[in-house]
């Protein structure tokens, strides 16, 4: 599965409503260590087909980063069955990452 760039609007749907396991990247574009990140994130996608990843640029997301409480980018959250089970901020390996997900 891509890692699918979303919208505020699209939180819900994306995110809540789904059904599995969902990563959630709080970013944006300026960010140096979210630009690190990134590369990760896209190895952790190929390891974890049954994960899904999304990213939220806070600059156009700021009710959402907000509500959730983003004061420092990047912030990672885990959700599952649409139920928010654990974060992270900031940048880490990608097995720190896979065990993050798999323990959360």
């Amino acid at each position: 599965m891509s890692i699918k760039h979303i919208q505020e609007n699209q939180f819900q749907s994306e995110v809540l409503d789904d059904k599995g396991l969902v990563l959630v990247d709080f970013y944006a574009d300026w960010c140096g260590p979210c630009k690190m990140l990134a590369p990760i994130l896209e190895e952790v996608d190929s390891e974890l087909p049954n994960l899904k990843i999304v990213k939220i640029n806070v600059d156009s997301a700021q009710a959402l980063s907000q509500q959730y409480g983003v004061m420092s980018i990047p912030t990672v959250y885990l959700f599952d069955g649409g139920m928010n089970v654990g974060r992270f901020v900031g940048v880490k390996s990608k097995d720190e990452i896979i065990d993050f997900v798999q323990n959360s």
